[in-house]
């Protein structure tokens, strides 16, 4: 009889825990949830808010192989993450495996390292029944939101939509800056920048540069400012310097960690988070999902030895981070490497390079400030109240910037150099002052990154939710992560040059970015929906108020179904309310115009298969014709004329085989038509602007892929064929596909063997199947 068992989330953080377990435990893994709510059913009483779980077919091999692994053992220990999930998947273990209370015990800890391990089993606690319900809470109210929305989206903008509470509120941010970009209107003013050495030292080895301390509005008024500048004398007016310290940012919690891997290692939220789910459970890193910037006194110390033996004394500060954030828990730690002595690992190129980085940021925590010293000049010019700015900085001692130096979004700054020495009253010549146009920027689109700390500031989501959050809205389609290539600005740049000023007019590209968030069309008119019908779920102070609801239920300050229950009284009515009228108009349409042969009204809307332009309307005697827009083009900025143009299909191009070449444009996307047979225009290819030669290139493409295709056909049955595919070859029998087995040659294959193959697997297809098995968790 086995001794113990011990049941963790993943065969990987079971394979480490394993090895640090004598023969007297067996360790398994359940695969994160055995059960969940019914995937295409509501599985919620709206009475009670009671759920009723289903053990997914999918499940049921490793629950049975679990329950029978339990009858043997004399103990079993539930050592699920120490978060709600982690809390709830040991609930429905305790509760589907049918474990008694004498022999289950819960064991939490925050590293997988030996002592970390051994500890837990010494010290185990109970199921946490809070936690679970604020689990549970935020599961069932988010299954009301989406289940009860997405059938609103369906018959309102466009099937197969869905909606989430999180979710929409995250592409509510989106959307909102894009629409602060799009109306953002840019200001020119006129910076002036002069480079100045001593008198004493005009060859030009001690130059300072400096800024004017005000900016001009128009190109006048700079001009005149530099034409001034000619036999003005320049005096250093005041020379400021004061000592300054930089202290170090606290270790990471999980949305600072995925905001830095991002602006330092370029990975996506949902990336890092993988990555570091594998460090942990590998037992190099502590739990990667916390929001506390606590650190225990074990690594304090480990910190402490570290410091001084690789940098010496002086460089050490010992520091106690607190979690300013409510609902932080202090018993977590934040994240941090396991043993600090181990400033590299074995693993992949982007383990490594994530815990680098944690290894950098938790060491310098604990490091001494930087001392910096910080020199500012006025230097003032005759006749004129304006003054010259120069200032410069000198770091006298790194400390903590030996090691880690924190980045921010905005990484444009320069650095600031030293000055040379200056003293009041000194004469300076002026080697060089111009006027530069400048314009005001826009406000950024967001990074993965900053909106994640966005979330975190308005409170929306916590730790478990950033990624997958951001994640989803990419997936459904709402927003995506792209660059925008830029626009080319003319601005001009005046000099001094004697006693004149000489004009430049100059070039450069402005507006480009990289991998930034934008919001499609649909996610637009989502939103758009949403906010105009569902105000209460778009706005951001619910959203927050949810999560503290939350924080709440798992505090044990409230019963779990209070909050669900409130929601839910407003909010089925509303769901009713306005799936009862039938709008003219479809939701996200906007008029552009008429067209000017028929008079025929031209909009764009969202269509099944994505954003299109329509000429003519369904009360209409004549069908209206569709186009697709084409990449770019959105339905808040197209114009008239722009949508006209798309009407320009089919273009004849040319005949090829005595039979012509024509290019249209069909509910699926532009196509080439040839002889009845049709190709589809690959994405980059412009169908108003692709040549003759390019179409008959992709006829003859086409045409060699479908002969490779075929494998092999038979004249006695014209419906059976054998063919190539993406995965390997299969047979293809009457609109249905049919795997062959490994050990057959395809084009070997008769016809009655093929049809046996067809016969074998219908008939699996056809047998009774196994029921998923129905739990509902007990009150």
């Amino acid at each position: 009889m086995q001794k113990n068992l011990v049941r963790v989330e993943s065969p990987a953080k079971a394979k480490t825990i394993e090895r640090f377990l004598g023969k007297d435990y067996k360790v398994m893994s359940s695969y994160g949830h055995i059960c969940d709510l019914k995937e295409k059913e509501f599985s919620i009483n709206t009475d009670t808010f009671e759920p009723e779980y289903e053990i997914p077919e999918k499940k049921a091999k490793v629950v049975n192989d679990l329950k029978a692994e339990a009858k043997k053992a004399e103990m079993v220990w539930l050592a699920s993450d120490e978060d709600r999930e982690g809390e709830a998947i040991s609930w429905h273990l305790y509760t589907v495996l049918g474990l008694k209370p004498e022999n289950t015990k819960r064991i939490v800890f925050h590293e997988i390292t030996k002592n970390a391990i051994l500890k837990a089993i010494e010290t185990p606690r109970d199921i946490d029944t809070n936690l679970v319900y604020a689990q549970q809470a935020r599961r069932v109210l988010d299954r009301i939101v989406g289940f009860k929305l997405s059938p609103v989206l369906w018959r309102k903008v466009k099937p197969a939509l869905s909606a989430g509470r999180v979710q929409s509120v995250t592409v509510r941010l989106i959307v909102e800056r894009e629409r602060e970009i799009n109306k953002f209107s840019s200001e020119s003013s006129y910076r002036v920048t002069a480079q100045f050495v001593p008198a004493d030292a005009a060859d030009g080895n001690s130059i300072i540069s400096t800024e004017l301390s005000t900016r001009f509005k128009t190109a006048a008024e700079a001009e005149t400012f530099l034409k001034s500048c000619y036999g003005a004398s320049f005096t250093v007016d005041d020379v400021n310097t004061k000592p300054l310290k930089k202290s170090p940012a606290p270790p990471f919690t999980t949305s600072t960690l995925q905001q830095e891997a991002s602006r330092k290692l370029g990975l996506s939220v949902m990336q890092t988070m993988r990555i570091a789910q594998g460090l942990y459970e590998s037992g190099y890193i502590t739990y990667m999902r916390t929001d506390s910037v606590n650190l225990s006194s074990l690594c304090l110390n480990s910190c402490k030895k570290v410091i001084t033996e690789s940098m010496g004394e002086k460089y050490l500060k010992t520091r106690k981070y607190s979690t300013n954030s409510k609902g932080a828990q202090e018993a977590h730690e934040a994240i941090r490497p396991t043993y600090m002595e181990n400033s590299t690992i074995e693993g992949t190129q982007a383990e490594k390079r994530l815990y680098e980085l944690i290894w950098k940021r938790t060491i310098a925590s604990q490091m001494a400030d930087a001392q910096v010293e910080k020199t500012t000049a006025n230097i003032a010019i005759s006749g004129h109240n304006e003054s010259f700015v120069a200032t410069g900085e000198v770091t006298i001692f790194d400390g903590f910037l030996h090691v880690y130096r924190e980045s921010t979004d905005d990484e444009t700054l320069a650095e600031t150099k030293s000055l040379p020495a200056m003293h009041v009253g000194e004469e300076l010549v002026a080697q060089d002052i111009t006027a530069t146009e400048r314009f005001t920027q826009h406000p950024p689109r967001y990074t993965e990154a900053s909106l994640v700390r966005k979330l975190e500031e308005l409170g929306i989501g916590r730790p478990s939710t950033y990624a997958p959050t951001i994640s989803t809205i990419q997936q459904r389609g709402y927003v995506e992560r792209g660059d925008k290539p830029g626009t080319e600005r003319k601005y001009s740049r005046m000099t001094l040059v004697g006693n004149n000023v000489a004009l430049f007019e100059e070039k450069e590209k402005v507006g480009a970015e990289k991998s930034k968030l934008m919001p499609t069309d649909i996610g637009i008119v989502v939103n758009d929906f949403l906010l105009a019908n569902f105000p209460e779920i778009m706005d951001y102070n619910f959203t927050a108020t949810v999560e503290k609801d939350f924080d709440a239920i798992a505090d044990g300050e409230k019963v779990w179904t209070e909050p669900i229950g409130t929601f839910y009284k407003g909010f089925e009515p509303l769901i009713n309310k306005i799936l009862q009228p039938k709008s003219e108009h479809k939701v996200g349409e906007r008029i552009l115009g008429e067209e000017p042969s028929t008079g025929k009204p031209v909009s764009v809307k969202i269509g099944r298969f994505g954003p299109i332009v329509q000429i003519g309307s369904s009360s209409d005697e004549e069908k209206p014709r569709f186009a697709q827009m084409k990449p770019g083009q959105t339905l808040e900025s197209i114009t008239l004329e722009e949508a006209l143009e798309l009407f320009s299909l089919p273009r004849i191009l040319g005949d090829f085989e005595e039979k012509s070449v024509t290019i249209g444009a069909g509910r699926f996307g532009p196509y080439i038509k040839h002889n009845d047979s049709y190709v589809s225009l690959p994405k980059g290819n412009d169908p108003l602007t692709i040549t003759f030669d390019e179409a008959v290139e992709l006829i003859l493409a086409k045409r060699k892929a479908e002969a490779e295709r075929i494998i092999k056909k038979f004249d006695e049955d014209s419906e059976l064929q054998i063919l190539n595919g993406r995965f390997g070859p299969y047979i293809s029998y009457k609109g249905s596909n049919y795997k062959l087995p490994k050990s057959v040659v395809p084009a070997e294959l008769t016809l009655e063997q093929s049809l046996e193959i067809v016969s074998q697997q219908q008939n699996r297809e056809t047998a009774p199947a196994k029921g998923r098995r129905k739990y509902t968790r007990k009150k």
